[in-house]
């Protein structure tokens, strides 16, 4: 069965690094579009990860793609910076935080 971005969304607080984002309090916006479109939001607080589905009224930082590609992105299928530089995958907010987002996450 093909991974959905429910069950990816679903399995960011296990995924999540908490030695690499000491100290981070942020929340983190998705806006999927393509086979699965949706808004999720994760919150980033006290060395845990809070997944909602929805939109939150303050994000740090959003990210909108395509929600094939960002897949594709999670499990390695697609490099993060050539899908950005492609226009994949579109960034707004802090975007040194989304520079280091890939590493608060241990992909399995």
């Amino acid at each position: 069965m093909p991974l959905t971005i429910a069950d990816l969304m679903s399995r960011m607080p296990t995924a999540f690094v908490p030695e690499k984002a000491q100290g981070l309090n942020a929340v983190l916006q998705f806006k999927f579009s393509g086979s699965e479109p949706g808004d999720w939001y994760a919150v980033l607080q006290d060395g845990k990860v809070e997944v909602q589905q929805g939109t939150h009224p303050n994000p740090k930082m959003t990210l909108s793609a395509d929600s094939d590609d960002y897949i594709k992105i999670f499990t390695g299928q697609l490099d993060p910076m050539q899908a950005f530089m492609a226009g994949k995958l579109k960034l707004q907010g802090d975007l040194n935080l989304a520079m280091k987002m890939t590493q608060f996450f241990k992909i399995r």
